[in-house]
C-alpha cells in the first residue's frame, strides 16, 4: 500500500471541511460523493446498529450518505456540520466534527452532539473508506430540544426524526 505524503492527505481533508461549508450554503450533498470518493470507495455508518448505512462505490455514497442522509429533502436546512479537528497518521484521517442544529439556546451555547470519521485517504485527492460514528439517542434528544425552541423543522421531524425514533422504541422493546 502506497504511503502518501502528509500534506496530500492533510490538504484533502482541509478541502473536506470546505467542501461541508459549501454543502451547507447550497443545501445539496450528494455532489460532495464524486468529488471526494474513488470509485470504488466503501462508506459506512452503523447509526447505533439501528440502521447501518454501507455504501460502496460514489453513486451508492452519493445516493446514501450525502443524499438520503444529509439532504434529507434540505430540511437539514438551517444546519451546520462544522469539521472542528483534523489528525492525520500516514494515509488514516480522523475528523471530529458536530451536528450542528438551527439557532442557539439562551446560554449562547450551540444545539449540538458530536462524531467522529475514519477516513482512508486513497490517493489523487480522494478517499477511498470513510466510517462514521455519533450517538444517534443524543441526536434524537437534541431534536426533541430543537422541536421544544420552536427550531425542528418539521418535514425533517418527519423523514428522519419519527423513523429514528421507532427503530430506537423497537430495539429497546427487543
Amino acid at each position: 500500500m502506497t504511503t502518501y505524503p502528509y500534506d496530500e492527505v492533510y490538504n484533502s481533508a482541509v478541502r473536506l471541511k470546505a467542501a461541508f461549508l459549501e454543502a451547507e450554503s447550497r443545501g445539496q450533498w450528494s455532489w460532495i460523493a464524486e468529488a471526494f470518493y474513488h470509485d470504488d470507495a466503501e462508506y459506512f455508518c452503523p447509526y447505533g446498529g439501528l440502521m447501518p448505512v454501507l455504501a460502496r462505490g460514489v453513486a451508492e455514497i452519493a445516493a446514501t450518505h450525502y443524499g438520503r442522509d444529509m439532504e434529507v429533502g434540505a430540511a437539514w436546512k438551517g444546519w451546520q456540520f462544522p469539521i472542528t479537528h483534523i489528525s492525520v497518521n500516514g494515509n488514516q484521517i480522523i475528523n471530529r466534527w458536530v451536528n450542528r442544529g438551527p439557532g442557539q439556546r439562551a446560554d449562547g451555547s450551540f444545539y449540538e452532539t458530536q462524531g467522529v470519521s475514519f477516513i482512508t485517504y486513497g490517493g489523487g485527492g480522494k478517499f477511498s473508506s470513510q466510517y462514521d460514528l455519533f450517538d444517534i439517542v443524543h441526536q434524537m434528544g437534541l431534536c426533541d430540544e430543537l422541536k421544544a425552541a420552536g427550531l425542528l423543522d418539521p418535514a425533517l421531524e418527519a423523514q428522519w426524526v419519527v423513523p429514528m425514533k421507532a427503530r430506537i422504541a423497537e430495539a429497546v422493546a427487543n
